[in-house]
């Protein structure tokens, strides 16, 4: 319905055919340019030229003004409209008017509008057809006669002659009624065909998208929990590398505690002895110098107490390095062993 609405939009109003090259007079009315220079070229000589379609009159002659936009259209719309070309084949007798032809001689290479088609020869070597603008297709190129056979040894159309003194002599040869009628029902064939091929690849496409849609999904799930896995996993090395590191802080924290504790002691030992030495050296007496115990004998303490350092006063990181290195070999092994990562998951984190 859209179609033919806008099909009469496009008819110029003189050979109410699709507008061939539109051009627009000042009125605003459009017409295809070879009607409206027929039309003025008649007015010439008369009271003066005229606008077809609503009478307005000019003094001179009209200048005409290329459509652009509207011929676009019109050739957009022949392009989706194949039937429509049958109408721009004009009558070769109306020579006032483009009037649309409705058949079309082969005998006379002419096309005819109704009201010459019905004086036309009825002549058996008058041919009628569909309007066309090249009847001339429709003879033999060789013998200039109307192509009425088909070969279907050569699959080619052909006229008598060809079939009697020509190069199909002796071929199999089928009307064209016939032969249209057969090729009609070969192509009904294969686009049934077709078509079944089309259903089959169509349903072939979607189990194939289905199929790959499953795969993106599992593909999706098992990255989401081998993710989680791994996370958890670098989680239970963390735990197990950094409790180790723990433990081994505690007890190097402790050992400089208790030797501290111990050298606070030397130390409060040390100055009471010292306190003890300068009253000695501030005494007159000799005797009492002499006769008082020497007490400045230092103890062995500092070499113990190094001793201790050296050997836990700092950070173990062998034992740390083969810490990480254990829980890896266990996870190692747990695979090797025929177990998954996701029966590790659940082992690692009872």
């Amino acid at each position: 319905m859209a179609s033919a609405d806008l099909s009469e939009e496009l008819e110029c109003p003189v050979c109410l055919a699709i507008y061939t090259d539109p051009v627009t007079l000042r009125c605003g009315h459009n017409f295809c340019r070879v009607c409206i220079d027929r039309v003025l070229d008649l007015q010439e000589g008369s009271a003066g030229h005229s606008c077809p379609e609503c009478r307005k009159r000019f003094k001179e002659r009209p200048g005409l003004q290329t459509n652009i936009a509207l011929r676009n259209i019109a050739e957009r719309f022949l392009s989706t409209q194949p039937d429509q070309e049958a109408s721009r084949v004009h009558c070769t007798y109306c020579v006032d008017f483009s009037v649309p032809a409705v058949m079309s001689c082969l005998h006379c290479y002419a096309s005819l509008c109704d009201k010459h088609l019905r004086v036309h020869s009825k002549a058996p070597e008058h041919v009628l057809c569909a309007p066309t603008t090249s009847p001339e297709t429709r003879k033999c190129s060789v013998h200039k006669k109307i192509l009425e056979y088909y070969c279907t040894e050569d699959a080619s159309c052909v006229c008598v002659s060809c079939c009697v003194i020509g190069g199909h002599v002796g071929h199999k040869m089928m009307s064209l009624d016939e032969a249209f009628k057969e090729k009609k029902k070969q192509l009904r064939n294969d686009l049934q065909k077709l078509m079944v091929e089309t259903e089959e690849a169509e349903k072939r496409v979607q189990s194939l998208e289905e199929r790959r849609r499953k795969a993106q999904e599992k593909a999706d799930g098992e990255t989401e929990r081998v993710t989680a896995l791994f996370r958890d996993l670098r989680r239970h090395l963390e735990r197990r590398v950094l409790s180790e590191i723990t433990r081994q802080d505690e007890q190097m924290s402790k050992s400089y505690n208790d030797i501290i504790r111990q050298l606070e002691i030397k130390k409060a030992e040390l100055s009471r002895k010292m306190r003890h030495i300068e009253e000695l050296c501030n005494m007159t007496d000799p005797l009492t110098v002499l006769q008082e115990s020497h007490t400045g004998d230092s103890c062995d303490t500092e070499d113990r107490h190094d001793k201790q350092l050296h050997d836990g006063g700092d950070l173990d990181v062998a034992g740390i390095s083969h810490t990480l290195q254990i829980g890896l070999a266990d996870i190692m092994s747990g695979v090797a062993g025929g177990g998954s990562l996701y029966s590790l998951q659940t082992y690692y984190w009872m």
